[in-house]
């Protein structure tokens, strides 16, 4: 008897309501953990900033490379092949 009352609300709720909680929760979870925090974003920034200092060496670095020695690349080329 109890049992008649129960089971369609039951029902309902598991076919319909459920699986749109399921996929509300799990959306919901998905776009707070695609966002960056702010201390994220700063460790983003710096890291950012950081490499392009260091691309600015390497050219430096390969300038004076060129200027000293012309054929250094090729003879890192040639070596790195010998290998």
């Amino acid at each position: 008897m109890l049992l008649e009352f129960i089971l369609p609300p039951m029902i309902i709720f598991m076919v319909i309501v459920a699986p749109i909680w399921i996929v509300m929760h799990y959306s919901t979870k998905k776009k707070m953990h695609s966002q960056l925090t702010t201390h994220d974003q700063n460790e983003l920034q710096l890291l950012e900033s950081e490499a392009e200092k260091m691309a600015m060496r390497i050219e430096t670095l390969e300038a004076i490379l060129d200027a000293e020695t012309p054929e250094w690349r090729k003879r890192s080329r040639e070596q790195l092949d010998d290998e």
